[in-house]
């Protein structure tokens, strides 16, 4: 039978396979035991191992990790004001590059919380970046991280952003840096743009945003600027989504010259006004305020303009009976409702004795051209002891509020400067 031939022949194949078998177990427990002579123990890894890198060539795997979070990896319609956003892990020193699709570097600066890189400018619409992020821990070994993703195409729905004040300006130290909105920027909002605002001087003055209403927001250090400050600021709007669909139209940047410290201080009760340059006394000036019926408001104010020469008509605001049209020199804005320091040489006669203007500050032809000559947008003047508070919002009123007044107007927490 064919079953019978097949046996004898199975039976020498498994003699022949036990003899191979019993052999190859010989030589794998001589290897063994020496390997356990060479390493001086009973581990089955190098001494080297740590879990990473090339395990074979006994290398060892950068300390430091990097993640990029945002913009993700292939993420397409991002806006044009991204950040790049990161984490890392042990890491002693960290950098970041961005570079668009024709290799060509953009500028930026890192966060102070290092959790974040901020491009100086907008970034150009409809185009491909490659963000790289590298960490190196205290081994030396860099760790990186990269996201290649595309912009947005340019929106149609765009807000313009302008400054009041243009480059190279010489204000007063009272002056507030103030940034407006084409539209209302809602609440909810207001934070990521203030995110993106930043003021630097020199020498460095606290301070803080505040928002006057959804289209306008002023900056003011806690005291007034100190005499002969630089002051740039920025707002990195460009791209940056407003809500609705808007986005910003452009970025914005301001650079500006803080001149002398020249201060106006007026008192109701001796009819004087004193001004101080740089802390000291150089005139005293007889005025006149508001009569009882229209009294000068009290509080503090900043110069918002200068009219060598005006005319002042309120015969439509009150009436032909109590109106009047009058020529007006050396008048200089102080707030919405008409409050002026002014030259009025029918008062000369009692000026430093009796109030009889209808709210201004009245001063001589001699003292307002003196004014008028020594005064910038944004110098400040307070008045005391009359009749009248003067009303938040009825000019330039940002000195008028109290710093912990103030800081409340800012779309984000307060933190003191350390």
């Amino acid at each position: 039978m064919r079953a019978g031939q097949d046996e004898p022949i199975r039976g020498r194949a498994a003699r022949r396979v036990g003899r191979r078998r019993a052999l190859t177990a010989a030589v794998l427990a001589a290897a063994m035991a020496l390997t356990s002579a060479c390493t001086g123990g009973g581990d089955d890894k190098p001494s080297s191992w740590q879990g990473g890198g090339n395990d074979s060539e006994g290398e060892k795997a950068p300390k430091a990790v990097a993640t990029i979070s945002e913009p993700a990896a292939d993420a397409k319609d991002v806006p044009a004001s991204t950040a790049i956003t990161f984490t890392t892990e042990q890491a002693q020193e960290t950098a970041v590059e961005l570079k668009d699709s024709a290799g060509k570097v953009v500028e930026g600066t890192l966060a102070a919380d290092g959790t974040s890189w901020l491009p100086t400018g907008a970034l150009a619409y409809g185009q491909t970046y490659t963000a790289t992020v590298t960490a190196t821990g205290d081994d030396g070994k860099p760790a990186t991280a990269t996201s290649t993703f595309t912009t947005m195409a340019k929106p149609a729905k765009q807000i313009r952003v302008t400054s009041f004040l243009g480059d190279n300006q010489v204000v007063g130290v009272g002056m507030p840096l103030i940034v407006k909105f084409g539209r209302a920027i809602p609440t909810d909002y207001r934070d990521d743009v203030q995110r993106r605002m930043t003021v630097t001087s020199k020498p460095a003055q606290e301070g803080i945003w505040h928002w006057v209403s959804p289209t306008e927001v002023r900056y003011r250090p806690k005291t007034f600027w100190k005499a002969n400050t630089t002051v740039s600021y920025k707002v990195q709007a460009g791209g940056l989504p407003l809500g609705g669909g808007w986005y910003g139209r452009s970025d914005l940047s301001v650079d500006v010259k803080v001149g002398p410290a020249f201060v106006m201080t007026v008192d109701n009760r001796t009819k004087r006004m004193t001004v101080t340059r740089d802390g000291k006394v150089v005139k005293t000036i007889p005025v006149s305020l508001g009569k009882k019926s229209t009294p000068s408001s009290s509080g503090t104010m900043v110069v918002i303009e200068k009219l060598r020469h005006t005319v002042f008509d309120t015969m439509e605001e009150l009436g032909p009976e109590d109106g009047y049209r009058t020529e007006i020199d050396y008048a200089q804005r102080l707030t919405w409702g008409g409050e002026f320091i002014h030259a009025a040489p029918w008062s000369e006669g009692v000026q430093g004795r009796t109030n009889v203007s209808h709210g201004c500050v009245n001063v001589s032809m001699k003292d307002g051209n003196w004014l008028f000559a020594n005064t910038r947008i944004g110098d400040p003047i307070t008045v005391k002891g009359t009749e009248r508070k003067l009303q938040n919002g009825n000019g330039w009123t940002d000195w008028n509020m109290s710093w912990e007044q103030y800081v409340k107007g800012s779309a984000l927490p307060y933190e003191p400067t350390t």
